[in-house]
C-alpha cells in the first residue's frame, strides 16, 4: 500500500469494511508495526514505534470510539500522563490558559470543569480533538468521526476541520459517508481487500465513482418501494414514561403500535428520547406505562428475558457496549441472547461445532471479515462488528424487530445487504421500528415515519407524505401535526 498526503490538507480514505483503513491508520499512529515498507514524515524516513512515538512526530488520532475516562473532568482527559509531577496546581493553571487559547483559535469551546460522562458525543468528540492538538499535533487522524453526530454536529466539526487545515494541520478523514468525501476533502484514497484501489484529486472524481471503486462494482440500483401490508399489532406501548438518573423525564408518555409486515421509522435530532425508546421497548430500562405482546401485558419483572423469548430482537445503538462483549470469540457474540435455545445447547452444554458453523455462514452471506469465527470480536473493525450483530439479530426472521441504527459505521455494500434484509423481513411479516441518524435511510425503508422531540411523538408521516424538508421542519420543532 502506497500513498501521500500533502501539508495543510484534509485526505479522505475510503474503503469497504475490512479493507485496511483502521490498519493502515494504527500503523501510523504506532499501534501495529508494518512487517516491510517505509513511512515518510515531510520527505524522512520514520520509526513510529508506539503512539507516544507517534505524538512526539507530532501525529494525533480520535478514535471512533473515544478513549476517555467519563469519571474525568475535561482538563483531567486533556491532561492525562502530562502531569509534569506531583505538584497538579501549577500544571492544571498552565493547561487551562493553553486549553482556553485552543479553544479560541478552533472554535472548539467545551467547559473544562465538565465531568465528560455527561456531555453529549459531539462535546467528547472536541474533548478528544482538543487532546490531541493540546500535544502539538499537526497531523490528525479521525477514524469515522461522524459516525454519532447529529447533522448539525457534523457541520460544526466540519468548520472546525477547515480552521485547523487553514492554520496548515494535515488531516486524515475515514469515512464510509461519501457525500462528506465529496464536501470536506481536497483528496481522496479508496482501498479495497489491503490495496489502493484509487487515488485521485477529489474535485476529479464522484460518488458513484468512488463506491465503484470501493466494492469493485456499480452499486446496486436502490429497490423501489414495495406498499407494506400491516398486519396484526406485535407490540404495543402505551404511555411509556423514562425517568433518568438525574430525574429527567426522558420519554414522556409515548404511545407507539408496531404491526406485522410493517417499517416504523423514528425521526429526530439526537437526545430527543430515541435511545430511550428503544431501551424501555426492549425491557433493558425500567420504565413507566404499558407494554403489550400480542395483546398481553408483559410485567416488568424479568422483561428483557420474556421478550427476547416471544421472538423479539434488538440491534443496540452502541454495538460495543450493548451489542457484543469485546474478549468473546466471534461465535460467542454471534449467539448472545440465543446462547439457551436447543440449537446451540444441550442438557446445559454449548454445542460449540454448531455455533461455529453457523457464524461461518453468516460470516459468508454479510460478507464479514477476516472470516474467522474463533478471531476475537475486538479484532473486528467496527463495521464488520456491527454486521456480525446485525446477522445475529435478523437471521432468525424475529416477529419484532428493533434497529438501532443498523447500517452505523459499515460500507456501501454492507448497507445493501442490510437494507436488504429488512426489506425481506417486513415482508415475511416482521414488524419493525427503525431508529436512525440518517434520514435518508428513514425515508428509503420506512412505510410510517414518527417524529421525536422532546421525549414525545410530535408528528407522523405516512411514506407517500413523507419528504426529507417536512421532517426536518418537524425536528427543529418549527412544523407540527402529522402528514
Amino acid at each position: 500500500m502506497s500513498f501521500a498526503a500533502r501539508a495543510g490538507s484534509i485526505h479522505g480514505v475510503v474503503g469497504e469494511n475490512g479493507a485496511g483503513k483502521s490498519t493502515l491508520m494504527s500503523i501510523l499512529y504506532g499501534y501495529y508495526q508494518p512487517d516491510r515498507g517505509t513511512i515518510l514524515l515531510e520527505d524522512e524516513p520514520v520509526r513510529i514505534g508506539d503512539s507516544a512515538q507517534a505524538i512526539k512526530l507530532g501525529i494525533g488520532m480520535v478514535h471512533q470510539h473515544f478513549v476517555l475516562v467519563e469519571d474525568f473532568t475535561v482538563l483531567q482527559n486533556i491532561m492525562l500522563g502530562l502531569e509534569g509531577g506531583f505538584r497538579l496546581a501549577p500544571a492544571l493553571a498552565a493547561a487551562r490558559r493553553r486549553l482556553a487559547a485552543l479553544e479560541a483559535a478552533y472554535g472548539l469551546a467545551v467547559d473544562l470543569d465538565a465531568v465528560v460522562g455527561t456531555l453529549p458525543v459531539g462535546l467528547r468528540q472536541r474533548v478528544e480533538i482538543l487532546k490531541a492538538l493540546y500535544r502539538g499535533a499537526r497531523i490528525l487522524i479521525l477514524d469515522e468521526p461522524t459516525a454519532v453526530l447529529t447533522p448539525a454536529e457534523t457541520e460544526q466539526l466540519f468548520a472546525i476541520l477547515r480552521r485547523l487545515q487553514a492554520e496548515g494541520k494535515t488531516i486524515f478523514l475515514i469515512t464510509h459517508k461519501l457525500r462528506e468525501i465529496m464536501e470536506v476533502t481536497d483528496r481522496v484514497t479508496v482501498l479495497r481487500r489491503g490495496s489502493v484501489a484509487a487515488d485521485l484529486a477529489t474535485s476529479a472524481t464522484s460518488e458513484a465513482e468512488l463506491a465503484e471503486f470501493m466494492i469493485g462494482r456499480k452499486p446496486a440500483a436502490r429497490a423501489a418501494a414495495t406498499p407494506a401490508r400491516p398486519g396484526p399489532v406485535r407490540l404495543a406501548a402505551t404511555g411509556l414514561v423514562v425517568v433518568d438518573r438525574s430525574g429527567i423525564r426522558r420519554l414522556d408518555g409515548v404511545d407507539l403500535t408496531l404491526r406485522a409486515g410493517e417499517i416504523t421509522g423514528i425521526a429526530g435530532v439526537a437526545g430527543n428520547g430515541q435511545s430511550e425508546l428503544l431501551a424501555a421497548l426492549a425491557g433493558l430500562v425500567p420504565a413507566e406505562g404499558s407494554l403489550r405482546r400480542d395483546g398481553r401485558e408483559v410485567p416488568h419483572s424479568g422483561r428483557a428475558r420474556a421478550l427476547r423469548r416471544s421472538g423479539l430482537a434488538h440491534i443496540p445503538e452502541d454495538r460495543q457496549r450493548m451489542g457484543l462483549i469485546a474478549g468473546f470469540a466471534a461465535w460467542e457474540s454471534a449467539i448472545l441472547g440465543h446462547q439457551r435455545e436447543p440449537r446451540y445447547a444441550r442438557r446445559g452444554f454449548l454445542r460449540i461445532g454448531c455455533a461455529v458453523a453457523e457464524t461461518l455462514a453468516r460470516m459468508a452471506e454479510y460478507e464479514i471479515r477476516p472470516r474467522d469465527p474463533r478471531l476475537r470480536s475486538a479484532a473486528f473493525s467496527g463495521g464488520n462488528q456491527q454486521k456480525l450483530i446485525a446477522a445475529r439479530e435478523t437471521a432468525p426472521a424475529p416477529e419484532v424487530l428493533l434497529a438501532g441504527q443498523p447500517t452505523r459505521g459499515v460500507d456501501i455494500g454492507a448497507i445493501e445487504l442490510i437494507h436488504a434484509r429488512l426489506r425481506a423481513l417486513r415482508d415475511g411479516g416482521t414488524a419493525i421500528l427503525l431508529v436512525s441518524s440518517e434520514l435518508d435511510e428513514i425515508l428509503a425503508l420506512s412505510d410510517r415515519i414518527l417524529v421525536m422531540a422532546g421525549g414525545r411523538i410530535t408528528g407522523s408521516f405516512e411514506r407517500e407524505g413523507a419528504s426529507e424538508r417536512g421532517i426536518g421542519l418537524m425536528m427543529a420543532g418549527l412544523a407540527a401535526g402529522s402528514a
